[in-house]
């Protein structure tokens, strides 16, 4: 089994834990959350350090896309959820109804909300962009009042203001999802 490992950064949301193989970001705790995951706290860290660096970035308002390697856990279905969750735009979001569509799955919006609600990597995969077909902010693994904040800072930043990276891929491993 890989042993993983763990850090834990100040956020604007709070206590945020990140947890990482030697090679990618499995998962990131938000505060509230409870995901028992079996990990050693590794301050030095070089893959953490990057993910940290990233996250504090993104939440300075400077980067809108995530370049550190990802390996996420979860069923093919799931996946494809993630992968798609990261085809939408910083600053956009797009409905339940509309991320089972662009699958092939018009009927599936519930077992897509279940996915998005599974999401192991909170704001790298952008989970916090899908809303309610009627434009309410339903579910989010962090709480609604961490999903508002995220919309709203998405939107004080917008994308001219940027000096991270465009999108790149950075993956690792091929169970993760893709990005654009």
């Amino acid at each position: 089994m890989t042993m993983l490992a763990h850090i834990v950064i100040d956020t604007p949301l709070g206590k945020t834990k990140l947890v990482a193989t030697d090679s990618a970001l499995v998962a990131i705790v938000l505060p509230g959350q409870h995901k028992p995951l079996d990990s050693r706290e590794a301050q030095g860290h070089p893959l953490l350090l990057r993910a940290a660096r990233e996250l504090r970035e993104y939440f300075a308002g400077k980067r809108r896309d995530f370049t550190v390697p990802i390996a996420p856990q979860g069923t093919p279905f799931q996946q494809r959820v993630w992968s798609e969750l990261a085809r939408i735009p910083y600053g956009q979001h797009r409905s339940y109804g509309d991320l089972a569509t662009s699958l092939g799955k018009p009927a599936a919006a519930r077992a897509v909300g279940r996915a998005n609600a599974l999401n192991p990597l909170a704001i790298v995969l952008p989970c916090h962009r899908v809303i309610g077909k009627d434009g309410s902010l339903t579910g989010f693994a962090g709480g609604i009042d961490k999903k508002r904040w995220l919309l709203a800072h998405e939107a004080r930043n917008p994308r001219g203001l940027f000096v991270g990276p465009a999108r790149s891929p950075a993956r690792s491993g091929s169970s993760a999802p893709k990005r654009p």
